[in-house]
Order: C-alpha cells, then sequence, then structure tokens
C-alpha cells in the first residue's frame, strides 16, 4: 500500500538570518508522469551542491525544492519493461535531457541544454518518496548496502568523470587537489589502475586521511609534489589551488576542475604554467555511461565510503556538518 502522504525536508528559496534553510514537511506522495517511475527513498547522500543551492551560490528560480541527488531508492511503480517492483536504482544530479539536441546524439549529453537536475530543478531524495525519469535509473545491486551507495552516486561518479576528462591512464602520476567526500571516492579506482596518487590539501586531518588511503606524497594545498605529474584533478573550489595545480604538470599533462562553483583564479604566466601542451579543462556532470561504469566497479571493488547518517528530521545538521567539514567521509540522510 502506498501512502498518500510523505515527510521531506523542503527549501522554499528564502531564508531568514539565522533560520535553517529546510523546513520538514508533510507533502503528498508525487504521482510519476509519464517516462517516469515511483521510488521510496532509502538513502540520500549529502553533496556540497546541495548546499550551494540552499546558500544561494547557485541561481534558484522555483517556489520550493525537494533537495538531495545521491538517491538510493527502491522501485514501487513503473510502466517500464526494465525494472520491476522491488528494485534497486540510483538516482543522481543528471535527471533528464531532451536526448535530440547536437549534444545529446553526440555522446555528450552532460551538456545539454535541457537538463532537469535532481534535487534542483525537480524534487529530490531529502523525502520517503521521489519521482525519477525511468531512462536515468541506474541499475544498482545489492552488494553494497544503501546508506553506502548513496555518496557513489554524485561525489564518486563526478571524481570519475573528472579522471576520465583529465585521461588518466594507468600506471600515470596522478595529482589530487583537495581532499574531500569526491577525491576519498576516486582513490581506490587510482589504486586499481597502478597509479602513484600525489595529494594536495589544507587541514592535517584530511592529510593524515590521504596518507592512511595510500598516497604516494602528500602535502599543504599549495605545495608541488616533488615530481611532475602526468594528471591533475582539482577538487576543491578555489581558483588559486587551480594555478598550483597547473604548476605541478609535466608537458602535455592535462589538468580537469572537479567544480559545480569556482571562486575567482588568479592571473599566471602563460610562458612558464601552461605552454607546452598543458591543458585545463572543466568538468560538467556525467553521463549515464560514467555512471554505470565507475557502479560497476564500486560494487566490484566495493568502495566503502566512511559515513555518518542523519535522520531527515537532521537534513539542516547534515547539511551544516558538510559546511563546516564535521563529516569524516560523507552524510547520508536516510528517511
Amino acid at each position: 500500500m502506498i501512502p498518500t502522504t510523505m515527510r521531506a525536508a523542503v527549501f522554499h528559496g528564502t531564508r531568514h538570518d539565522g533560520a535553517p534553510p529546510l523546513t520538514i514537511e508533510e507533502r503528498p506522495v508525487p504521482t510519476p508522469a509519464e517516462g517516469e517511475s515511483l521510488l521510496k527513498v532509502l538513502a540520500c547522500g549529502v553533496c556540497r551542491t546541495d548546499l550551494h543551492i540552499v546558500e544561494g551560490d547557485l541561481p534558484f528560480h522555483l517556489p520550493s525544492v525537494i533537495p538531495g541527488h545521491q538517491i538510493v531508492g527502491e522501485v514501487v511503480t513503473t510502466s517500464s519493461s526494465q525494472f520491476q517492483v522491488g528494485d534497486r536504482v540510483g538516482v543522481s544530479w543528471m535527471g533528464g535531457t531532451d536526448g535530440t539536441c547536437k549534444f545529446c546524439k553526440s555522446n555528450r549529453e552532460n551538456l545539454c541544454d535541457a537538463i532537469a537536475f535532481t534535487g534542483y530543478s525537480r524534487d529530490g531524495g531529502y523525502a520517503e518518496y521521489v519521482t525519477a525519469r525511468t531512462d536515468f535509473l541506474i541499475p544498482l545491486t545489492t552488494a553494497l548496502p544503501p546508506q553506502i551507495a548513496a555518496p557513489l552516486l554524485c561525489a564518486g561518479m563526478i571524481g570519475f568523470r573528472s579522471l576520465r576528462v583529465a585521461e588518466v591512464k594507468p600506471g600515470q602520476k596522478v595529482g589530487i587537489f583537495g581532499f574531500g567526500a569526491s577525491a576519498r571516492l576516486v582513490m581506490p579506482v587510482l589504486h586499481m589502475w597502478g597509479c602513484e596518487v600525489y595529494v594536495a590539501t589544507r587541514g592535517e586531518r584530511h592529510r593524515q586521511e590521504a596518507a592512511a588511503m595510500g598516497a604516494t606524497w602528500v602535502g599543504d594545498a599549495f605545495d608541488l609534489p616533488p615530481t611532475p605529474l602526468d594528471a591533475a584533478v582539482i577538487f576543491a573550489p578555489v581558483g588559486s589551488v587551480v594555478l598550483a595545480g597547473l604548476k605541478s604538470l609535466d608537458k602535455g599533462g592535462i589538468l580537469s576542475i572537479n567544480a559545480i562553483h569556482l571562486d575567482q583564479m588568479p592571473a599566471f604566466d602563460y610562458d612558464t604554467i601552461l605552454w607546452h601542451e598543458r591543458q585545463i579543462r572543466s568538468v560538467a556532470n556525467m553521463t549515464r555511461q560514467d555512471a554505470k561504469d565507475f557502479m560497476s566497479i564500486a560494487e566490484k571493488i566495493r568502495i566503502t565510503p566512511a559515513i555518518k547518517v542523519f535522520s531527515l528530521e537532521q537534513a539542516n545538521e547534515a547539511l551544516a556538518a558538510i559546511k563546516d567539514e564535521d563529516v569524516v567521509g560523507s552524510a547520508v540522510i536516510v528517511p
């Protein structure tokens, strides 16, 4: 029996000074539109992008939205033959595209101009139920518990996409600048590929975590690794860190920026920092193929991020923990 109402943490687009951004409300269980499925939310990861939304770093144009885009759910109703009631699935940031533009037709759906974003332009997973486009559901096995799999559905996937954009190859020397949830989740992939990993990050705790996870070298945020790197990924949303990453690259090296929001990058000298075919590339979303490939790897090698579980009523506390970096690993809401 599907209930008629559910609990949800809702952002109304405005907040009073000192007031928490989300309100816990009773809402109707959503009715799936054509081509959508209804899911019972088993767990939903809390992403820094959620924080950017509620703090106004990203423009917000809706009357309200339920945030959350790292959703592990169970299919409740579906009209698709691909899934059955009871199947475990994932929902990520990219909630739909038009499927007809030049980007969608050239395996670059992550660049579509008509993307629907889960938990931003459509309701997400800070709730007991959520609807999602069936063709954007990510098949999941039961190899990983829901609360463990949830952070993989954005932080892990966008980190994996960042490795692809930087054209990381097995055995290379790879730099990681910033060591938050996304960086932690790609470390096992880099180890599986036999890469040497060089981590530059602020905060002694983060440096200790990187060392414990097998980094070849660990330094402060602006320290240069002891050897030129083949590729680097910037996980910190700080422009000056991008400059440090560029300085670390060997000739022909590629740097990808894993950030949906980045503060201003300082001017730099072309001749000594960018010349010799070094490249800077931004990372925008990920494709469904990225999602499937990463989850296949994650389930195979059992990537198990450290997590802290919050109830739905604690959604504001979960966001605050992400902002204050009070969580070792990832925050996850379990309704």
